[in-house]
């Protein structure tokens, strides 16, 4: 597991049981050479609590997602599914980390949650194949991206609904990525109820085409984030409103944020 402090990136070590700080500020190659000196690295399923120094683990210059890349989410909201990825960008100002909170403006209309897979690029990525995208995928983590449903409809694009500071929570630990996450799973609560549960097997688009498709565009650097959807079951949230996110594969991450109202 990896997570950011104030002074970089850092692993968890399994055999000495502790932290481990590279100084390392880039999620890139050098560190993950650097933290695989450590042959237990992986160890992903040891219970682990967010260090109190851990930042939102954002060291990138762009944060991008794709939508309705569930069928049954696309289906629930009346929209067709893509025939390729649909994509949005939101801004770093709409990053909060692990135990924030969001702001629901009070001009916006309604606001949804929709839990999210992220996955953080490692290397630079410039129209790479779908064979060589998951080599440029070093970890992954749990999100939330916030939408002002009722702006995303009025306005035709998506920039403003999905751009308002605090819409960006993100879990404080990063699992290594592999192939086996592909068989994984995530699951939202709110307010201790399940509202969505899904296999990342339902995606439309999987992680190497989306990461193909994208830097046929534009370039990813080291610690891009790329936000893969959200399955089925969204729904608005409230004053109060308490959110967890459960990322289920070869390790677990979890996210957890409350609502005030603004």
């Amino acid at each position: 597991m990896f997570y950011l402090g104030p002074d970089g990136w850092n692993y968890y070590s399994s055999d000495k049981k502790t932290w481990v700080n590279t100084g390392i500020k880039s999620f890139g190659q050098h560190f993950l050479q650097v933290a695989s000196t450590d042959a237990d690295r992986n160890s992903g399923q040891e219970e682990l609590k967010w260090p109190a120094d851990a930042l939102p683990p954002f060291s990138g210059t762009k944060i991008l997602c794709v939508g309705r890349n569930y069928r049954k989410h696309a289906a629930e909201l009346g929209n067709d599914v893509p025939t390729r990825p649909l994509w949005f960008s939101k801004p770093p100002s709409s990053i909060i980390g692990e135990g924030g909170t969001v702001v629901l403006p009070s001009d916006a209309g309604r606001i949804d949650y929709e839990g999210e897979l992220a996955l953080i690029i490692s290397n630079r990525a410039c129209k790479v194949s779908p064979g060589e995208a998951c080599d440029c995928i070093g970890g992954v983590t749990a999100c939330l991206d916030m939408t002002a449903r009722e702006l995303q409809k009025s306005d035709g694009q998506w920039t403003r609904a999905k751009g308002f500071d605090t819409f960006l929570p993100l879990a404080s630990l990063v699992a290594p990525f592999s192939q086996e996450w592909a068989a994984g799973g995530i699951e939202v609560k709110k307010n201790g109820q399940i509202v969505q549960k899904s296999d990342f097997s339902a995606m439309v688009f999987g992680f190497a085409e989306l990461i193909a498709d994208i830097s046929a565009c534009m370039t990813l650097e080291p610690g891009d984030l790329i936000l893969t959807g959200t399955p089925e079951g969204i729904g608005p949230v409230i004053d109060g409103d308490r959110l967890e996110v459960i990322i289920n594969g070869p390790a677990t991450l979890n996210l957890r944020v409350s609502c005030a109202g603004n």
